[in-house]
């Protein structure tokens, strides 16, 4: 028997619209936090942040207000006084102090700009959720706390 042979397969012809086989859309992300939530935060945040500018301004004139009062080379070193002067050493910690104030106003910013981006409550280190507890307890919060204590 001669063998049958058949014609190559053509591709059916395409309708109008059709795109071939089905093509897998990317899921959705569901939103790690409603609106609301993140509302609340941002209010929060925006007060936080107003506390320590001004705590940071009041500081860092107290520190400045304690060099202008005093004269170049007046440095008591009586009873009264203690040993040294106490005077720059106020004004040394009137100036961490600021520091500290103005650290804390740059991670209060750095959670603001995660919250406009998506990204607020999402751990810079694991890549995890951030537990809620701890966003309501640190509004600024950017690491799991296992991350931020240094590892269990």
């Amino acid at each position: 028997m001669a063998a049958k042979k058949t014609a190559p397969k053509q591709p059916a012809e395409k309708k109008a619209g059709d795109r071939g086989p089905a093509a897998k859309k990317p899921a959705a992300k569901k939103p790690l936090f409603d609106a609301k939530y993140l509302d609340k935060q941002r209010r929060l945040l925006l007060e936080e942040r107003s506390r320590y500018v001004t705590s940071a301004t009041r500081l860092k004139a107290e520190a400045d207000s304690l060099v202008e009062e005093r004269e170049p080379g007046d440095v008591q070193f009586d009873e009264e006084s203690g040993e040294g002067d106490t005077l720059a050493v106020e004004r040394e910690r009137d100036l961490a102090l600021s520091a500290h104030a103005r650290a804390a106003v740059d991670q209060i910013d750095a959670a603001l700009a995660r919250i406009e981006n998506g990204s607020y409550g999402i751990c810079l280190v694991s890549g995890k959720p951030i537990p809620r507890q701890r966003l309501n307890a640190i509004p600024w919060a950017a690491e799991r706390v296992e991350h931020k204590a240094g590892g269990f």
